[in-house]
């Protein structure tokens, strides 16, 4: 325990030595999503190894014939993510004018996500083994949207470079700024290797759920899609989306509890 703080007490320092600034990404929405974050790493940093991680994704699909491969599944993405993006400004108003990119990737993976900067990934597995609703696939999407709008990447990279800088000492506070190159590596393992925190998981799924009730996707559906993913799960290893915490019952909980929050938005929207 004696080192556990010791560490944390450390890390806080170099933190603000390193320059850490202490941010609000999104407003906080009917939902009330207003949680101040840790940054180390800039914005448009973690912009340029996003773009550099995203084209590497889908030049490997290209390659293996695997991006776009079904287009009604391509056009149907685009359709419900461009409803929900226009929705994002309730959060962050830049987000209008992101350049949002929507593929699919043909691949039994249940799986989605959304770099920095509103880059877009649904496997084929996620919509063909669920047989998701256009509301579920809303789910889904608008989880992975709401991660990029609350800049979660650029959280996780700035934690993982202050845990180096606790190992390498305050000397290495300089090399911060000359690690900016091995960024698209950072954003990569982010994205497919490390999974989100409870906090993070959490305000997904909360700004997901209001983003979707302004789309005009019923709410309820969240509810069912995680289901789906608890049901998806039973006798083997759990899809990569729902392999980390909050557990199934745990996020459904939370879910139902916000829901008065946001069905008014739904109800409004669909007039």
């Amino acid at each position: 325990m004696k080192t556990t703080i010791l560490a944390a007490c450390a890390a806080l320092v170099i933190f603000s030595a390193a320059g850490c600034e202490s941010v609000s990404t999104t407003k906080a929405g009917a939902v009330g999503v207003d949680r101040k974050q840790q940054m180390l790493v800039s914005s448009s940093d973690i912009e340029q190894g996003a773009g550099q991680a995203y084209e590497a994704e889908l030049k490997a699909a290209r390659e293996k014939d695997q991006l776009n491969v079904d287009k009604a599944q391509l056009s149907r993405v685009t359709t419900i993510a461009k409803r929900l993006v226009a929705a994002t400004p309730v959060f962050r108003a830049d987000a209008a004018n992101w350049n949002w990119q929507f593929n699919v990737k043909k691949t039994p993976e249940l799986n989605a996500y959304c770099m920095p900067g509103g880059r877009i990934m649904v496997y084929s597995g996620l919509i063909e083994k669920l047989d998701v609703s256009d509301a579920e696939l809303a789910t889904v999407i608008g989880h992975e949207i709401a991660h990029a709008l609350r800049e979660h990447t650029r959280e996780r990279v700035s934690r993982a470079y202050a845990q180096q800088l606790v190992l390498a000492g305050a000397t290495a506070i300089a090399g911060v700024s000359e690690g900016t190159a091995n960024l698209a590596n950072m954003v990569a393992e982010v994205t497919f290797q490390l999974p989100f925190s409870r906090a993070q998981e959490s305000e997904a799924d909360t700004i997901g759920l209001e983003l979707m009730a302004r789309a005009g996707y019923d709410p309820h559906a969240a509810v069912t899609l995680w289901n789906k993913m608890a049901s998806a799960s039973d006798g083997g290893a759990p899809p990569q989306f729902l392999s980390t915490h909050p557990a199934a019952k745990e996020r459904i909980k939370d879910i139902e509890k916000n829901l008065p929050r946001v069905m008014p938005l739904y109800t409004a929207k669909r007039g």
